[in-house]
């Protein structure tokens, strides 16, 4: 395969067309959400404003956000996707060196993240009680109101009367960003960083911290970083994208099924998807344990061809 760049580009120039690759997927998308607002329901550009600055207000507007993140976001990954084939280098050996993934690491991956969501919780409840030094009042109280805006925002579009939202919610909410953002984040910027550093973990770590920070929510950086984390090594152990897409899946879906199970009554204990509280400390502590464990387990299993050692990266 003959591509337009060098398949030897250097890392940091991968990752600037990789930025502008980015940008003009962002852009496609946010036109097509345009596009179908104006064809589905009428909308001019106005009015598409006007919903999505104020959604209570307009009774086609959770649709019209929906459409709005998904098709970004699908831009966004399919920026990610369009830089192998510009390099000439096939999807399957940009993305998954060590190929086919085992369905041991999948299903690792799918447990791991669930054993992990006490450990998670006791990051955001610290996370969200942090406090900036006085020096930086002004941004923490900025920061506090985008974070208030964000969680009104995720209030309305976690809403589900019924199973047919459910669905469209699972599709935007869990699938594309599960795929978008792991091509993005895992396939290309840590492959780069690392390579370019020269380290995996000095690779993983600081994609984990760019994962975090470009959702611009301080007050969730901590825990997102964690999963940033816990995704970057998936992927580096597993050195196959689809073991870190199959974790963050699951991450997403779980909490979405278990906001639609809350809504309808269905769940048999208290669960409030809004609470920033730490479950029990006895969670807690037997999710650091088995979360350790089996961390330990998926690392040893660490296939012949490594992201590192094929010398893709």
């Amino acid at each position: 395969m003959k591509g337009f760049l060098r398949p030897t580009l250097h890392p940091g120039l991968q990752l600037l067309a990789l930025t502008g690759l980015m940008i003009a997927g962002l852009c496609v998308g946010s036109f097509l959400a345009m596009a179908a607002a104006a064809l589905f329901f009428g909308l001019n550009t106005a009015e598409v404003s006007a919903a999505m600055t104020n959604p209570t207000a307009h009774p086609n507007a959770w649709g019209l956000l929906m459409a709005y993140e998904g098709l970004a976001l699908a831009g966004l990954g399919a920026g990610a996707a369009l830089l192998p084939l510009l390099l000439g280098i096939g999807w399957a050996d940009y993305f998954a060196p060590s190929r086919p993934a085992q369905a041991r690491q999948v299903l690792g991956a799918m447990v791991l993240i669930v054993c992990i969501i006490p450990l998670i919780s006791a990051a955001v409840a610290w996370n969200a009680g942090v406090h900036f030094p006085a020096a930086l009042h002004d941004f923490e109280g900025w920061a506090r109101a985008k974070e208030d805006q964000a969680a009104v925002l995720t209030q309305y579009l976690t809403r589900f009367p019924t199973v047919g939202r459910l669905l469209v919610g699972l599709l935007v909410v869990a699938v594309v960003p599960a795929v978008a953002e792991e091509l993005t984040f895992r396939g290309v910027v840590q492959r780069n960083l690392v390579q370019w550093l020269g380290s995996r973990h000095a690779g993983v770590w600081l994609a984990a911290a760019i994962f975090s920070a470009i959702h611009v929510q301080f007050f969730g950086f901590v825990p997102r970083f964690l999963l940033g984390l816990v995704l970057g090594y998936l992927y580096e152990w597993s050195g196959n994208i689809a073991v870190p897409m199959a974790a963050h899946f699951t991450q997403n879906a779980l909490q979405l099924v278990l906001v639609y199970l809350a809504q309808h009554g269905l769940l048999g204990w208290g669960f409030d998807p809004d609470s920033t509280e730490a479950l029990p400390w006895s969670w807690v502590l037997a999710s650091g344990v088995a979360s350790a464990a089996l961390l330990w387990v998926l690392s040893r299993r660490v296939p012949p061809r490594t992201l590192s050692r094929a010398g893709v990266l």
